[in-house]
């Protein structure tokens, strides 16, 4: 770690950075797919939805959101 890298965040702001990802998207994509997945069973609606919700949290969302904590925890100090 150099001067100018921040320390990385606490378990615990990660969680919640991650939940911060996982739960609109779970949401927006129920809201979504819920209908049309509705006549589906349990196992296949939960695939289909992980495979949205998984990538892009883990590839768009909580990199976005990661980045987001660094900058305001350069700003407060």
């Amino acid at each position: 770690m150099t001067a100018n890298t921040p320390p990385a965040p606490s378990v615990h702001r990660r969680a919640l950075i991650t939940w911060l990802a996982v739960y609109p998207t779970i949401t927006v994509a129920l809201g979504l797919l819920g209908p049309a997945t509705a006549h589906l069973p349990l196992l296949l609606r939960t695939l289909i939805l992980t495979a949205i919700v998984v990538p892009t949290a883990a590839y768009a969302l909580v990199p976005a959101l990661m980045k987001a904590n660094t900058a305001l925890s350069r700003l407060s100090r």
